[in-house]
């Protein structure tokens, strides 16, 4: 029975995550639709996106210890009424404002779907099959990053960005009250498995304080934070915004084609969160040369967007995109890192904590990246090469700096969470 409630309940959490996953990049897809009809600039553009990451980054302050307090069944469930009306507003809006709270209140909406699910599976999977669990839920929730995709294109040619976002409004009530219904914090009492150490959902604010005192003053909390910055900011700006209007201006693509290209990049991440385990097990389970080797090869597919990407072919333009997405799976493992900083009943905290600074990497390396854009003259077929190049390079400096970093201090890190 516990075997087979733990399933349901991963299955419905990552429903909700691949919805999550598809409000989240979807604006790579839609961004020519919402450009062309509320008349948006570049830099209204990155705000607009930038805004679901803001909103899901600040969310993460106050979510670990809510998680730690009440639970995520209580906190998915109703975070997910409110990603409910986000997605409608979005759908109706009239006008930039409308659409830049539509796109908040989304981000503030799904904030709780992967740390809610993580806080749940601490009480239901065992810590050896934490890192395993993680990229499989990640690689399912990244359904939603395809769908995104190709999919979504063909579906607003057909049907236009409006219709569209309202049907995933409907899809979204139907799998919170799904979550609601079948999601559990912990197995009953006499289903618990000992190799599972469940933990108390009562967090008192001295508790509180103590996590947040225990990761502030850890070195590795900061060097995995700044990893997961500028990790996700280069997933992120590529594939969920500046990737399509970049294939679109540069490279000349139509939004089909260009939409093709991103659905690799999804593919790859896919890939890669199924291949994880196997890696870490390759790597003799050393979570931190696994991070290590996979951000490298991020960092070097990357420097194609600087230049490069526009003198090959499209199908190795593709693979190189796939590559990105198969190698930027590896980020996943922060949240093991974070995991093992703090003793197990703060680990909700651990892993908001580090899931703020991600999203903040998300928001501020497209905000900024818009702003560079934006500030080079837009011709009658988009903005030059070297605006883009510019932009690219900011996340992808960022990003060397910080591996260099995590790189050069890895034996700070634990292997296990320490003892209460």
């Amino acid at each position: 029975m516990h075997l087979t409630q733990r399933w349901k309940i991963f299955s419905v959490l990552a429903g909700m995550l691949v919805i999550s996953m598809f409000y989240r990049v979807s604006m790579a897809v839609v961004s020519f639709d919402l450009t062309q009809e509320l008349g948006l600039s570049a830099a209204e553009l990155g705000v607009i996106s930038g805004v679901f990451f803001y909103a899901f980054a600040c969310a993460q302050i106050p979510l670990g210890s809510l998680l730690d307090r009440f639970g995520g069944r209580v906190m998915v469930s109703l975070l997910g009424v409110v990603t409910t009306g986000g997605s409608l507003l979005f759908a109706l809006a009239p006008g930039y404002p409308q659409a830049l709270a539509g796109r908040a209140l989304l981000g503030l909406g799904t904030a709780s779907v992967l740390m809610g699910a993580l806080k749940i599976y601490t009480n239901w999977f065992p810590p050896q099959e934490f890192a395993k669990i993680s990229g499989f839920m990640i690689a399912v929730g990244n359904l939603g990053s395809v769908g995104a995709t190709k999919p979504l294109a063909y579906v607003i040619n057909h049907f236009g960005w409006r219709p569209t976002f309202i049907a995933a409004t409907g899809a979204q009530l139907a799998i919170t009250l799904a979550a609601f219904l079948i999601a559990r914090d912990t197995p009953a009492t006499e289903e618990i498995n000992t190799a599972v150490q469940p933990v108390t959902t009562s967090v008192n604010s001295n508790g509180m304080f103590q996590a947040w005192k225990l990761l502030f003053t850890a070195p590795a909390f900061w060097l995995v934070s700044l990893m997961a910055f500028f990790w996700y900011a280069n997933y992120m700006v590529l594939l969920a915004l500046w990737g399509g209007p970049y294939l679109r201006d540069v490279i000349g693509l139509d939004s089909s084609a260009a939409s093709t290209l991103l659905l690799c990049i999804s593919f790859g991440y896919i890939c890669g969160s199924l291949l994880l385990g196997r890696a870490i097990d390759l790597l003799k389970g050393s979570l931190t040369t696994t991070m290590v080797l996979g951000q490298l090869i991020v960092l070097l597919a990357m420097t194609a967007m600087l230049g490069p990407a526009e003198l090959v072919s499209r199908t190795v333009l593709a693979l190189i995109f796939f590559v990105i997405g198969l190698a930027s799976s590896s980020g996943v493992i922060i949240y093991p890192l974070a995991r093992n900083l703090v003793p197990h009943r703060f680990a909700a905290t651990a892993l908001t904590f580090v899931n703020f600074f991600l999203l903040m990497g998300a928001a501020a390396a497209q905000h900024i990246m818009g702003l560079y854009i934006h500030s080079f003259p837009r011709g009658t077929s988009g903005y030059p090469a070297a605006a883009y190049h510019g932009a690219f390079l900011i996340p992808v400096c960022g990003l060397a700096a910080s591996l260099l970093l995590f790189a050069g201090n890895r034996k700070r890190f634990r292997t296990a969470p320490p003892c209460e």
